[in-house]
């Protein structure tokens, strides 16, 4: 097989910056490639916090002076050889991301993503790497298609470039709310270096990559056909209808070297599918440390991921009461809107025995929480791919979950009566069906031997990365065939 030359760019990579789930995909995806043989690089921020990681950083000796409409900014590039053995490049701009500890959620983040986008190209110049196909990773990058048709189109070192861009989650289309772009304000596809600057806020990163890059994908199979839709397409479902025989679906793996019982430093006991009864050591561990009601027999939920509509939070908070009248303890960890914090902190606060609240969200925590306990809640509205649940099938924390995105391709609904199924589904996104669906895995929870059986089974489920990373490897090909026509 021929191997293919990569460059993986990204707003956030792990272990050095995280937020969510794009960290861990822009690290274990880039692992699977370089194991398969392929020459892999990545291109990411340094910001403000990195510089405590004590990382083996080497001075890349050039540095670049980028000027764009009346912007004028010098950067500079580290580099650190990751575990793996390939090359994570960091672009350095302190008045950008260098001395700032904040990854998002900045009033200039167009500003800042725009600028990372023309440095990481300008990087692959100053590095003479030419790679085969640019990989870029959500809306921060989705202007490098976009530069590499406009501004880089005649330069004989990058005019050559296929890209793939993965949309992680669509409605993050750039530095701002998607439905409260102004009519006047929507980004029209023209040419960025002749905007006003007071425009700049509006660029549609999303829009760009989709419009331009060779090949597009999404992070599950379900997802790529749900964002054809109005429902879920947030805006760009024409744009993306336009271009659907370029769009695809592949589905996140998780790193077992990284989210595994049987050898988690973070866990109380260590476990797996053959020593399942240690499980529940990590159960009392839990309700001891928050001096909850001490029954192993008692079922426990947990959630371990951001607190916001798109996680379905709002349906949990809306049956929470009712939920806390049956026998059962309820663990969260997690950050995000403020609404969503202060309501589960009365909750926990009127509920001391049955209910235990962690803000801001930890991972540690989050590794805790799957081990400990029996189920594991994820109600979204929407799920491009989500990974929680993938975690929670490993640890034996069996999913409820609602039948959209990623959810849909990978949990399936538990039928006791044929023993088939790894997860508890439910369809609308109601309240209603959330309850009744926790419900039925309460019921089935009494059913010891079963339960066993199946949360053994979906602990011996697979969802590494060898899979994806050869997917992609198809999508790989298919972008550089594009290129290839267009030259």
């Amino acid at each position: 097989m021929k191997k293919i030359r990569l460059a993986h760019l990204s707003a956030e990579v792990s272990p050095y910056s995280q937020t969510g789930g794009l960290a861990d995909v822009t690290r274990s995806l880039p692992r699977a490639l370089c194991r398969m043989g392929h020459q892999v690089i990545v291109i990411t921020p340094f910001y403000k916090f990195i510089r405590k990681q004590n990382l083996p950083l080497e001075d890349l000796s050039q540095a670049v002076s980028l000027s764009f409409a009346d912007y004028h900014f010098n950067f500079s590039f580290k580099k650190v050889i990751s575990e793996d053995k390939y090359p994570v490049f960091f672009v350095v701009q302190d008045e950008l991301f260098s001395e700032r500890d904040v990854i998002y959620k900045a009033p200039d983040d167009a500003l800042r993503f725009l600028f990372f986008d023309l440095a990481a190209l300008e990087l692959l110049k100053i590095l003479k790497f030419s790679p085969d196909v640019l990989h870029c990773h959500d809306w921060h990058t989705g202007l490098v298609p976009y530069f590499l048709k406009t501004l880089y189109k005649e330069g004989p070192e990058l005019s050559k470039i296929a890209t793939l861009f993965t949309i992680h989650n669509l409605s993050f289309q750039g530095a701002f709310n998607w439905w409260e772009v102004p009519r006047e304000k929507k980004d029209d596809g023209g040419d960025i270096s002749k905007m006003k600057e007071d425009n700049f806020h509006w660029i549609n990163f999303m829009k760009r990559g989709i419009m331009s890059a060779e090949i597009i994908n999404t992070v599950s199979e379900r997802y790529a056909q749900e964002i054809l839709t109005k429902e879920f397409g947030c805006g760009l479902e024409g744009f993306l209808q336009e271009r659907e025989e370029r769009l695809f679906g592949i589905i996140n793996g998780i790193d077992y070297k990284v989210f595994n019982p049987k050898f988690d430093p973070d866990v109380h006991v260590n476990y797996d599918a053959d020593s399942f009864e240690r499980k529940t050591e990590n159960k009392i561990a839990l309700q001891q440390e928050f001096n909850l009601t001490v029954d192993e027999r008692t079922p426990m939920i947990g959630l371990a991921h951001r607190l916001t509509e798109q996680k379905g939070i709002e349906l949990l908070i809306k049956i929470l009461e009712e939920l806390l009248k049956l026998n059962v303890q309820i663990v969260i960890v997690g950050t995000g809107e403020e609404s969503y914090v202060e309501a589960l902190k009365k909750f926990k606060k009127k509920h001391t025995k049955k209910i235990v609240f962690i803000t801001p969200f930890e991972e540690s925590w989050a590794r805790k929480i799957y081990a400990a306990s029996d189920i594991y809640l994820l109600p979204s509205r929407f799920e491009p791919c989500g990974l929680s649940q993938l975690i929670s099938l490993r640890y034996g924390s069996v999913p409820v979950v609602r039948a959209v995105g990623g959810l849909s391709d990978t949990v399936t609904n538990y039928n006791p009566g044929t023993g088939r199924g790894n997860g508890f589904v439910f369809r609308n996104y109601s309240e209603i069906e959330l309850l009744a669906a926790i419900v039925r895995a309460l019921e089935n929870y009494k059913r010891k031997s079963a339960w066993k059986k199946l949360a053994c089974r979906a602990m011996k489920e697979t969802y590494s990365w060898n899979l994806p990373a050869k997917k992609y490897v198809a999508l790989y090909k298919k972008a550089l065939k594009k290129k290839m026509k267009n030259l």
